[in-house]
């Protein structure tokens, strides 16, 4: 996968993407990264530590969260991600759904759209990534990040993500996105109930008839915490959990916030499984 003549080889081993919020409000690390100087030592140290993509988010998107402004965004993200592109080799990527974000973003340097909306959330988007060569992630979600928690119901969780997933797929190619810049997300924790989750992961290996990469994030979520009774900031052997059985079931990549660790559960879960 060729992103803006960054690449990714998928296939030989796992992939991390190490989570970077520069929010007030993210459910985890909220406000901890708001300095530029403090978001890019930390995403240095990240790659340092094995991440092989860095995702730079302005906006949170955990439940019930407010929309941030495309100039909220873009004061967030922007000397960042130019503070960061020449400190490290990684490709970078950009965790928005708006259109302008994202332009302004890749012009200086980022390498991915990460968008939660799945090309939805902007009419633009589409042609954006494709205009700037650059690699996007479609993620599912049902509603919105304020609505996406009220009462989700799937007929069947699985097959209603994949079906909804090929139709973005469908979108982004005719839109003039290639084929091998397309990286899938089935939206753990996003407008899905703690037994949506485990039966996403249950059923993962269903999403490779998609025919694309997979990509999961499961760090530190809610599903992690309800069902071992733990705060936020002590899910990490939970997280590990997910992570392990996601690869075994065809993950391609892991979003996370804990990369060194997460980067030695995937070497080794690898050895097994590879």
């Amino acid at each position: 996968m060729d992103c803006r003549g960054k690449e990714l080889s998928f296939g030989q081993r796992s992939l991390i993407m190490g989570i970077l919020n520069v929010t007030p409000d993210s459910f985890s690390d909220g406000r901890r990264y708001l300095d530029v100087a403090a978001a890019v030592d930390h995403a240095k140290e990240m790659a340092k530590d094995g991440a092989d993509v860095i995702d730079v988010g302005g906006e949170s998107s955990r439940p019930g969260a407010s929309p941030a402004s495309a100039e909220e965004e873009l004061a967030r993200i922007l000397p960042v991600v130019e503070g960061l592109v020449d400190e490290i080799s990684v490709p970078v990527s950009i965790d928005t759904c708006k259109s302008e974000v994202a332009r302004r973003v890749l012009e200086s340097g980022a390498h991915i759209v990460n968008d939660i909306t799945a090309l939805q959330g902007d009419a633009e988007m589409a042609r954006v990534v494709a205009e700037m060569s650059a690699g996007v992630i479609l993620m599912h979600m049902r509603g919105t990040p304020r609505t996406m928690q009220q009462s989700p119901v799937y007929d069947d969780v699985v097959s209603d993500i994949s079906a909804w997933l090929h139709c973005r797929i469908e979108y982004a190619e005719t839109e003039g996105i290639p084929p091998d810049r397309i990286i899938i997300d089935p939206g753990i924790g996003f407008g899905k109930t703690v037994n949506h989750n485990l039966e996403i992961l249950r059923r993962l290996d269903e999403f490779r008839l998609l025919k694309k990469p997979i990509l999961i994030g499961t760090s530190r979520k809610s599903f992690i915490g309800k069902i071992l009774d733990l705060p936020v900031n002590s899910r990490i052997e939970g997280t590990a959990a997910t992570i392990t059985w996601a690869i075994a079931h065809g993950a391609d990549m892991v979003r996370v916030h804990d990369v060194k660790a997460m980067h030695r559960v995937a070497r080794m879960t690898d050895a097994l499984c590879r």
